[in-house]
């Protein structure tokens, strides 16, 4: 890693610990800490951030219990079923409407209300349902889905429609076309995220933004930045990748962080670093970068993996 102002940032920092969940979780740590979720009654079901995903995308939920719903691709092991990380998927707006009709159909038979969102991301208001524990796509991708299927009540429920659904993709010719372009057929859907009304008011909350940019226009207080182009390399132990988006981050993020520190344009930064269990924060402040003494490194986030 070639680091020099994480390594500055790092080194000064007071480190505490946020929040330490279980292997199997519902939800990985940042999705809780996104969703302001972390307290223990809330780390037994994923994040009920689904109405506000809908606002998000300008969508407006008239009451009921709404999910988020993910068109995915789900292949065969040697004994038993993987989820793919949806990012990979390169599902176009064009082919996920057609699918998305396929399954809305369907939906409307049962009286349940299915709306799109995006391209990866559709909506569906169970009202029934509002007990069904559910896991975030990213907690389950990578492993054997066995643990992390819908449970309650009603996951038989969700399994019948959720099988319905799948068969009448399976000679869709959306995956016929797929298969041709040597892409991976979407062959079900990954249901999370229920909940009946929207989370209490948040940080706002910027996804890879120009950081100094974002400081002077947002009172950064109240505001919580997120850069997730490590996830997927993470998720698909793909470390190449990876250690190239660090790098990236070290141009367009510690860099322009450890510079407003220094000049006095940022008054405290609060650096959040998570993995599939924990998450870890580091806090600065001006002051922090005056410890000459203390050579830069990143001891005390790598060190955190013997602990």
């Amino acid at each position: 890693m070639k680091t020099p102002a994480l390594a500055k940032l790092i080194a000064p920092s007071t480190r505490s610990s946020l929040l330490q969940i279980e292997e199997f979780s519902k939800a990985l740590p940042h999705e809780f800490l996104i969703a302001g979720q972390t307290s223990s009654e809330h780390l037994g079901n994923s994040p009920a951030d689904t109405w506000n995903r809908m606002q998000h995308l300008g969508l407006v939920p008239q009451g009921g219990a709404w999910f988020t719903l993910q068109p995915v691709h789900i292949h065969f092991a040697s004994d038993h079923l993987v989820l793919m990380d949806t990012r990979r998927l390169q599902l176009s707006d064009a082919d996920s409407r057609e699918l998305f009709t396929v399954a809305k159909a369907m939906c409307d038979e049962l009286a349940m209300e299915l709306r799109y969102g995006d391209a990866n991301t559709w909506f569906l208001r169970a009202d029934a349902w509002a007990g069904l524990i559910t896991s975030t796509a990213d907690a389950a991708c990578g492993h054997n889905i066995d643990i992390w299927m819908a449970q309650g009540q009603h996951a038989r429920a969700w399994r019948k429609l959720q099988n319905e659904i799948q068969m009448a993709w399976f000679s869709h010719t959306i995956n016929q076309a797929r298969e041709d372009q040597g892409l991976n057929p979407i062959n079900s859907l990954w249901i999370s995220g229920g909940g009946t009304q929207p989370l209490p008011q948040q940080p706002k909350t910027a996804r890879n933004p120009d950081v100094l940019a974002f400081i002077e226009q947002n009172d950064a207080s109240e505001s919580m930045i997120v850069f997730d182009a490590l996830i997927g390399a993470a998720i698909n132990s793909d470390w190449g990748f990876w250690l190239e988006n660090m790098h990236m981050l070290e141009e367009n993020c510690f860099t322009p962080l450890l510079s407003a520190l220094q000049q006095n344009r940022l008054q405290q930064l609060n650096l959040i670093c998570t993995d599939a269990t924990r998450a870890y924060q580091f806090t600065l402040t001006p002051w922090s970068l005056r410890k000459f003494w203390v050579k830069p490194s990143l001891t005390q986030l790598f060190s955190l993996h013997s602990q």
